[in-house]
């Protein structure tokens, strides 16, 4: 949007009735991250006072110049002159005081804002995530308490002292001369209803283009997110076209705001002067009949000047306390989400001793968002400890979300899930998840170096156990031969990597990790063949002594797993080991191994 000025209809003080009080209250809840700071804040408030107070003293001395002038001072126009800049130069040292220490406390209380809200973010269950954009949960963190931070930086401080110029400022007008003033004021009931009817078109405008900008942001993080896919469909253009159509109506929105933020600027700019002109024409009235001096006429107009500054300050602060009430409103429904477990807990949990038996009992189970569409209908079957077994089956037929079952990504709907003969349920969710470890089809790898990456799998661990997990892993040999070794920088998502060399980095993280219970979700699909045998290797290294379920689509890389489930439409249709399913006359499993055969010879 362009930029708006201190006229903006939408900014005007007389509109305040307009800011939600619930989401006001809620702003007010931010006040609790200045506890800590208290004393430095009160030490700014002192200093704010101060500055206000020096401020409001020059026109009053700039007056008395007019008195030596006119000869009814007792100073001289040197005296005065001093002591101007006396207080000029106070002002600067308390206004450097109250910035300064402003900015400390907003600078430590955005800390521990962000710090809460990304703690809150990270430990909400995976239902609330799905829910949201990856774009729209950063810009709580970044946009939103960047916003908040100009509140109790800037735009608090500016507040009190707007407030103690326009109260002092008026309260010596009216002594000054309560005539001139009461006239001046005549001009405000005006400035109210061209307020009241430009800032509430205005902020239905201001609305709408905030929505067309945010969509404007997806745009850009969906095309950032997939732009491999936009390079090899060639769609450059049609991306960018999809970006200029958005910012095309944000122009539009803008021009028409604009239209009325000039109309009202033109309107408030004829009243102000206007107004200023009456008060110097009926002012010099007052001069001529004697009631009050000119050095008073000068001082009076002087300070008007101030509170008419004032007055356009608080506009240009009501808008910002709006958009910080939005923000605020933004944060807190992030911060009072239930979380699936507080980060403290997570710190202090230790794994619990288990031996790794897993029981599905007549589990039933549809996603939240999907209730009324069953994925799993009646799974039952176990895993004794150490055993390795697989699920294979269509795609959609609910492998996957068997396993986010286990980890307690969902909650289900019926049945039992227990682990060495205790629901799921009853362990606490990192005392169960410390005691697995999942290798999937996508690895994602974070953007530092390949030590980094290992030691994910075990924060404590040391630098020879993290070696020894890449040599278990086969993958020491490619990292050796890198020129910074463990500290190359695998890039945003390992991109620097090939699939096999992520593969393996990821089993190394497992094996370090050291689970009792492993998950491999599809972990040699995507590999060439060489890639392939190398994890594959890996993998046998990785799943000794672990209960292990392995869910796969290419069926030669399970025929040595104790026991295959065979899943179609969220029920196991088929069980048993390799050499049993594929026995099977018109068996489903006996069909996928003769459609994937027919496949590779078609290739």
């Amino acid at each position: 949007m362009a930029k708006t000025d201190n006229t903006d209809p939408a900014r005007s003080p007389f509109a305040i009735r307009k800011i939600s009080w619930k989401g006001l209250k809620t702003t007010l809840s931010l006040f609790k991250y200045l506890r800590p700071y208290r004393v430095t804040f009160f030490i700014g408030l002192v200093f704010l006072a101060l500055s206000t107070a020096t401020s409001l003293a020059f026109p009053k001395l700039v007056g008395s110049m007019i008195e030596v002038i006119e000869g009814k001072s007792k100073y001289t126009i040197n005296q005065i002159t001093l002591f101007l800049f006396v207080v000029l130069i106070g002002q600067a040292a308390f206004s450097y005081f109250r910035i300064y220490l402003f900015t400390k406390v907003s600078e430590m209380a955005m800390t521990n804002i962000r710090l809460d809200v990304f703690s809150k973010i990270i430990t909400l269950p995976i239902t609330f995530l799905e829910q949201r954009r990856v774009g729209e949960l950063t810009s709580r963190i970044t946009a939103d308490v960047s916003q908040l931070q100009g509140l109790l930086s800037f735009t608090l401080a500016e507040i009190f002292r707007q407030l103690a110029t326009l109260i002092v400022g008026m309260f010596i007008l009216f002594y000054t001369s309560w005539k001139l003033t009461l006239f001046m004021l005549a001009t405000f009931p005006v400035l109210v209803v061209a307020s009241v009817f430009f800032g509430r078109h205005m902020r239905r405008l201001a609305r709408k283009a905030q929505d067309e900008l945010a969509a404007a942001n997806v745009v850009v993080e969906e095309t950032l997110q997939s732009i491999q896919v936009v390079k090899a469909f060639t769609n450059e253009p049609l991306e960018v076209g999809r970006y200029h159509t958005i910012l095309s109506r944000v122009v539009d929105l803008s021009l028409h705001a604009a239209t009325f933020r000039g109309g009202f600027a033109s309107f408030i700019i004829f009243a102000l002067f206007g107004g200023i002109v009456g008060v110097v024409w009926y002012g010099a009235g007052l001069v001529q009949s004697g009631e009050f001096g000119l050095s008073d006429l000068f001082t009076f107009i002087l300070y008007t000047t101030f509170i008419g500054a004032s007055i356009g300050g608080m506009g240009d602060l009501y808008a910002q306390v709006n958009k910080t009430i939005g923000a605020s409103e933004r944060i807190f429904e992030i911060l009072e989400e239930e979380p699936e477990i507080s980060v403290e807990e997570a710190r202090s949990a230790a794994p619990g001793v288990i031996d790794g038996h897993i029981v599905y009992d007549n589990v039933h189970f549809s996603y939240p968002s999907r209730p009324d569409l069953p994925v799993l209908r009646g799974i039952s079957f176990e895993i004794k400890a150490g055993e390795k077994i697989a699920l294979v089956g269509y795609s959609g037929a609910g492998k996957s979300t068997i396993i986010q079952l286990l980890m307690r990504f969902y909650d289900h709907r019926s049945g039992d899930i227990l682990v060495d003969g205790k629901p799921v349920s009853e362990y606490g969710i990192s005392e169960l998840r410390k005691n697995m470890a999942i290798v999937p089809q996508e690895v994602m790898l974070f953007g530092g170096t390949i030590y980094e990456n290992i030691a994910y799998g075990k924060p404590t661990a040391s630098r020879e156990q993290i070696y020894d997990a890449a040599r278990r892993a086969h993958a020491l040999d490619f990292i050796e031969s890198f020129p910074e070794k463990f500290e190359t920088v695998v890039g945003e998502r390992g991109i620097k990597l090939s699939g096999g060399q992520r593969q393996r980095i990821a089993i190394a993280r497992a094996i370090l990790k050291d689970p009792k219970i492993l998950i491999l979700d599809e972990a040699t699909s995507s590999l060439d063949a060489e890639s392939e045998k190398l994890v594959q290797i890996a993998l046998d290294e990785l799943m000794k002594g672990r209960t292990t379920i392995v869910i796969a689509h290419r069926l030669a890389t399970i025929r040595k797993v104790d026991m295959i489930y065979v899943i179609r439409e969220g029920q196991i249709a088929e069980s048993g080991s390799h050499q049993q399913l594929s026995l099977l006359n018109n068996g489903l499993y006996a069909n996928l191994i003769k459609l994937q055969f027919e496949t590779a010879e078609s290739n």
